[in-house]
């Protein structure tokens, strides 16, 4: 079912053009007794995530607390530099 093409109404569409911007469905993984999980391979390819890279692990959306968030610790990096970047100018821009 997952990972399979199927056509919708417009022919020149798939189900995936319709569900892009969508969170895609990776599988359900087991919690071990230690509280570990195994990220299946689909996801570990999709995300780019090679055996000995760390990831960023934190709660949400917003408002989701039940939820958890995966994020790759070079694009975390990324997010963070650029991040800073914009504060940076809107101090500069507030203290003039």
């Amino acid at each position: 079912m997952y990972g399979n093409t199927f056509h919708t109404m417009d022919t020149n569409k798939t189900r995936e053009d319709d569900m892009k911007g969508f969170p895609k469905f990776f599988g359900k993984v087991p919690v071990g007794t230690k509280g570990q999980i195994v990220i299946p391979a689909e996801a570990r390819q999709a995300m780019k995530i090679k055996p000995g890279d760390s990831v960023i692990i934190m709660s949400g959306p917003p408002h989701q607390e039940r939820m958890v968030t995966l994020v790759p610790e070079e694009e975390f990096n990324k997010f963070l530099q650029h991040f800073e970047e914009h504060l940076s100018k809107m101090k500069k821009e507030i203290s003039q």
